[in-house]
C-alpha cells in the first residue's frame, strides 16, 4: 500500500490500534494494520466518489493546521522531511493525504447529522436498564502534611524530622481545625500553599502506603505519622463521599452522548453498506 493516502492511513492506524509507529510494529501487528487499511481504503474510495464528497469545500487553513500539528512533533525540518521520506511521503503527498482524510471525515459527519435524535426518554430508559454502570466511586476529601528526611539539611535529619512531625501531630490532635494553618507553615509538599489540600481523592491516586492509611480513616480524623520514601506524612480526612449510584439527572448528559454516538455510528455504517451494495450492482457481470 504505497499510494500516499494508503501510507497515511496505515500510519494513523498503527497509532490508533497499537499506540506505535508503523516501523515499530511486530509482524502480526503490521499485518493487521495492512488488512484494516486495505478495507478502509476501499470504503474511503467509495465515499470520495459520492456527490456529498464533491460538495465538500475544505478551507486551506484547516489543512495547514493539520500539517502544522504533524510538523510540531519533530525537532527540526531535517528530521521532519527525513521521516516523511522514510515512509514514502513528501510535503505535497502528505498534504493530499490529509485533504483526502478530511473530506472523508466531513462526509461522514454530514451523514451522521441525519441520525435519529436521542430523547430524554431514550436516555432514561437506558439508565434504568443499566443503572449499575453509573456509579460514582468512593472519594475522600483529604489534607496532607509532609516533612522530608534529608541528613544534609539541618532540622530534616531522620530523628529531627520525626520529632517535628510528632510535635505537629500533637498540636493537631488538640485542634484539628488548624491543619490547613499547620500545613501552610510546616509542610514541604507543594500542596502547602493550599493548606495541604489534596481535594477529593479516589483509590489509586496516592502512594500505596498513604492510600492504605487515608482510606482507613473516619471522617474528621487525623492519621498517625506515616513514613514513605518521601519522608514523614500526616493525613487528615475532612469528609467521606461513599460510592453510590448516580441519579438520572447526573448521568443524563453522559448517556445522551453515548447514545448519540451509537446512533451516529449506525447511520454511517448503514450509509456505507448501501454504498457498497450500489457499487456491486454497478459492476459489469
Amino acid at each position: 500500500m504505497h499510494e500516499p493516502g494508503g501510507v497515511y492511513l496505515s500510519l494513523k492506524l498503527a497509532e490508533q490500534l497499537f499506540g506505535k509507529s508503523l516501523e515499530s510494529l511486530a509482524p502480526d501487528e503490521r499485518q493487521r494494520v495492512h488488512n484494516v487499511a486495505a478495507r478502509q481504503q476501499q470504503i474511503e474510495t467509495l465515499i470520495l466518489g459520492t456527490p456529498q464528497a464533491a460538495a465538500v469545500l475544505l478551507p486551506e487553513a484547516s489543512i495547514d493546521a493539520s500539517l502544522a500539528e504533524i510538523r510540531g512533533r519533530y525537532g527540526d525540518d531535517d528530521e521532519y522531511h527525513a521521516d516523511l521520506d522514510r515512509v514514502g511521503l513528501d510535503a505535497l503527498s502528505l498534504r493530499r493525504a490529509i485533504a483526502r482524510d478530511m473530506v472523508v471525515e466531513a462526509v461522514l459527519e454530514t451523514v451522521a447529522a441525519g441520525s435519529v435524535a436521542v430523547s430524554d426518554t431514550d436516555a432514561e430508559i437506558f439508565w434504568h436498564q443499566h443503572r449499575d454502570r453509573f456509579r460514582r466511586t468512593e472519594t475522600r476529601l483529604l489534607r496532607h502534611l509532609l516533612v522530608t528526611i534529608n541528613e544534609r539539611l539541618p532540622g530534616n535529619e531522620l530523628q529531627a524530622a520525626r520529632a517535628r512531625i510528632e510535635s505537629i501531630r500533637a498540636r493537631l490532635l488538640k485542634e484539628p481545625q488548624r491543619f490547613a494553618e499547620q500545613a501552610l507553615k510546616h509542610s514541604e509538599c507543594p500542596t502547602a500553599i493550599n493548606g495541604g489540600l489534596l481535594g477529593k481523592v479516589a483509590r489509586g491516586q496516592l502512594y500505596p502506603e498513604l492510600e492504605a492509611v487515608a482510606f482507613a480513616l473516619g471522617a474528621a480524623t487525623l492519621s498517625e505519622v506515616v513514613e514513605s520514601q518521601l519522608g514523614y506524612h500526616l493525613i487528615y480526612c475532612e469528609a467521606i463521599h461513599p460510592e453510590r449510584r448516580l441519579r438520572f439527572a447526573e448521568a443524563r448528559n453522559t448517556i445522551r452522548e453515548y447514545l448519540e454516538g451509537q446512533q451516529r455510528s449506525l447511520c454511517q455504517k448503514a450509509w456505507i453498506r448501501n454504498l457498497r451494495r450500489q457499487s456491486l450492482v454497478a459492476k459489469p457481470s
